[in-house]
């Protein structure tokens, strides 16, 4: 293709005279604290924020797990990958893991989606996105992020619909107490197509 890419301390590419020195140092991406979300949940709590990718393998995936993760990071936000998608919700534990800055290098590199996805048949019923659910605050992730496509994000819609009626049924089986569940009383969702 013979595409040639240039990097450049000049205005334009075609420009001769170099930017200032000082525009070159100049951090822009400093924000007003009104435009910056905040890392901590309105209990004082550092965000925890998880990521995961469902449906069929696609190319971006790893790339937006990557992002995600970093991005959480930059805000002062704790970072989480759930493996194997839905499913990884279901079962928890293990599952859900903690990611740092060094855990998403090389995921550029590699196509598909390195924390994988799997079909869930159980997340399809209540029973198992009861399970999510208490899995999620048991963990103490207050914010979801979906890779998917249509079907992945329609699932990711009637979890954030059931969300206060699946934290109340936890809380009358008795399997959460309203205290452990207080601080998660709204799930934010974010889908990812």
């Amino acid at each position: 293709m013979n595409n040639l890419i240039i990097f450049t301390d000049k205005p334009s590419p075609f420009a001769s005279k170099r930017k200032p020195k000082s525009e070159l140092q100049e951090d822009h991406t400093k924000t007003s604290p009104a435009e910056t979300p905040s890392s901590e949940t309105p209990g004082g709590r550092k965000r925890k924020i998880a990521i995961l990718t469902s449906g069929g393998d696609a190319p971006g995936m790893n790339a937006s797990v990557r992002a995600v993760v970093r991005a959480a990071i930059v805000r002062g936000c704790e970072a989480y990958a759930v493996h194997e998608g839905y499913q990884g919700l279901v079962d928890g534990g293990d599952m859900i893991k903690k990611m740092g800055w060094d855990d998403v290098q090389g995921y550029l590199t590699v196509g598909g989606t390195i924390i994988g996805t799997a079909r869930c048949k159980a997340f399809r019923e209540r029973p198992g996105r009861l399970t999510a659910a208490r899995n999620l605050v048991k963990q103490g992730i207050d914010a979801l992020i979906v890779c998917g496509g249509d079907g992945s994000l329609t699932g990711a819609d009637l979890f954030r619909a059931e969300w206060p009626s699946l934290l109340e049924e936890l809380i009358n089986t008795g399997e959460l107490t309203k205290e452990e569940t207080e601080p998660f009383a709204h799930l934010n969702i974010v889908g990812l197509v």
